[in-house]
């Protein structure tokens, strides 16, 4: 399990309290220029639409890190995912990300989508890494800046933990 190997790492992982966890969660969000800026109540609201699930991480306590993803069906979203600053590099965003893979292998998930920035080489690389193959591009997909998106998939069947 992702949080056993987190204890080792110095966190935790466990399921998103939207009411309890949702100002932390936002600052996180907020600090993570590369991650989608959600409100407290944006955070709130989402977590209680069907098929979402949501895992953060912790160390002595304290919110680090967040994963969000959301179930259609058979097919499933890598939402948004955000560490730390100072947290990042450590194992975290696998052992989330991971996490919710898991979950979504349960729930009889046959692939995983999601989106980043075309210029964001380190996430690319990052999800590379979980087994995500880039398999398009979503033209002007992000604003503020405007961005395209390098659309990634990952078929669960591959997904070893």
């Amino acid at each position: 399990m992702g949080s056993e190997r987190g204890v080792r790492a110095g966190f935790v992982i466990r399921v998103f309290n939207g009411v309890e966890d949702a100002a932390a969660v936002s600052e996180i969000l907020r600090e993570a220029r590369e991650a989608a800026s959600w409100s407290e109540e944006a955070l709130r609201e989402t977590v209680k639409l069907p098929g979402v699930t949501a895992y953060v991480s912790e160390r002595n306590g304290a919110i680090s890190g967040i994963v969000v993803g959301r179930q259609v069906l058979d097919e499933a979203e890598v939402l948004n995912l955000a560490v730390m600053q100072g947290m990042r590099r450590q194992g975290e965003g696998r052992a989330l990300v991971r996490q919710l893979l898991n979950r979504f292998a349960e729930l009889a998930v046959s692939r995983v989508f999601l989106e980043v920035r075309e210029s964001n080489a380190g996430a690319i690389t990052f999800y590379r890494g979980l087994g995500f193959e880039a398999i398009g591009t979503r033209r002007d997909y992000y604003q503020d800046p405007k961005e395209s998106a390098t659309v990634m998939e990952l078929w669960l069947r591959k997904f070893t933990v």
